[in-house]
């Protein structure tokens, strides 16, 4: 059977990125339809056939893929996929929405339900410095997008989620059931020395206001903690003028640099409400315990007290109470470790790959039929 993978965009190297890449190296002949990527493309992808749609030209001269979301949902219902006997989409926005060829079975390894649309629309307008003057009209045009988003659940015959929060997002906005399968951590991850020294705190992350970044800066501040910012984006210069002298932004991090940062901190400091989140994953697989602001997919990944500490609030004061419990406490790196082996990418692959499978009989069969 031939089989086609199916992405939003591809212009970031984050979690949706990094499970698109399993899928690919678990299909490596499958073609990825998507509707901008950048270049060079992510890591993982860069030897994949990956086919952009029309609006890959306008992304080269504007830059910004948020800009084009409006004409998305056309450019991903016009790819042809045609010869193509299993779908398989790794979606947060507009992926699923791909109309899969007649008597095929699509399977959606679903990040989220978009949540802009549906639970973050102010958020969203904040995060992007949308105008007030344009504000009606771009919630206007979310209404249209959950309208769209709803209609196009129905094209997908089976559902993965990436935690047990986006599983019952599924249930909630689309009325549908889903299989839970936490994102993968890379091999690379397991090979680093959890016995190397372990100094001062790190965060990884875009540098996004949803993210929370100034959380974790005003807690190093006040506690002077030593701490490594790793990551990129719209709001690092403001982070930048947040930070005291206890704190070091590296910038955006190569993926072989990532282990070893994740592996000489004491703990990583997670502060983001996030759907599954690859970052604690991550994290465990090196060892180090995470101390996260305990809502979302966090808690499908990190044992409270033995693999790390949560914290209730998205507050300077909650952290740093779940900081000083953490200097009281004890952690077993090499039990993170092996915790962290549920996540493996191989384990990953095998998991996708047989409800894959599943779906393929329950589903092909019948509308072969």
């Amino acid at each position: 059977m031939r089989l086609a993978l199916v992405a939003d965009w591809l212009t970031a190297s984050g979690g949706a990125e990094r499970a698109l890449a399993e899928l690919s190296a678990l299909w490596p002949a499958s073609p990825i339809y998507t509707t901008v990527a950048r270049t060079p493309l992510p890591n993982g992808l860069r030897n994949a056939d990956v086919r952009q749609s029309g609006l890959q030209r306008i992304y080269r001269i504007i830059g910004k893929h948020q800009l084009l979301l409006p004409w998305m949902l056309r450019a991903i219902e016009d790819a042809d996929l045609s010869g193509h006997d299993v779908v398989v989409s790794s979606s947060h926005a507009v992926g699923k929405g791909i109309i899969p060829p007649s008597g095929s079975v699509h399977v959606c390894y679903c990040h989220t339900p978009m949540r802009y649309a549906w639970e973050m629309e102010d958020q969203y307008l904040e995060d992007f410095h949308v105008p007030r003057i344009f504000r009606a009209a771009v919630k206007r045009q979310l209404v249209k997008l959950r309208r769209w988003d709803l209609s196009t659940a129905k094209r997908v015959d089976a559902f993965i989620a990436n935690s047990g929060e986006t599983a019952a997002r599924i249930e909630r906005i689309y009325g549908r059931s889903s299989v839970v399968i936490p994102p993968p951590a890379h091999d690379r991850f397991f090979l680093s020395d959890i016995r190397r020294p372990r100094t001062g705190f790190l965060a990884v992350g875009r540098l996004v206001p949803y993210k929370r970044f100034d959380i974790l800066i005003s807690c190093a501040n006040a506690l002077r903690l030593p701490l490594v910012i790793a990551g990129s984006g719209q709001e690092e210069k403001s982070l930048k003028a947040m930070a005291g002298p206890t704190i070091e932004f590296r910038g955006s991090v190569s993926d072989n640099e990532l282990p070893s940062l994740y592996a000489s901190a004491e703990a990583v400091l997670f502060s983001a409400h996030e759907d599954a989140g690859i970052v604690p994953i991550e994290a465990q697989a090196c060892g180090t315990p995470v101390i996260a602001y305990g809502k979302g997919g966090v808690r499908d990944a990190v044992i409270e007290g033995k693999t790390g500490l949560f914290f209730g609030e998205q507050s300077e004061e909650s952290l740093a109470g779940a900081i000083r419990r953490f200097s009281a406490a004890s952690f077993d790196r090499a039990e993170i470790r092996r915790h962290a082996r549920q996540f493996a990418a191989e384990r990953f692959r095998e998991k996708v790959g047989k409800e894959v499978e599943k779906a393929v009989v329950r589903y092909l069969h019948g509308k072969s039929a």
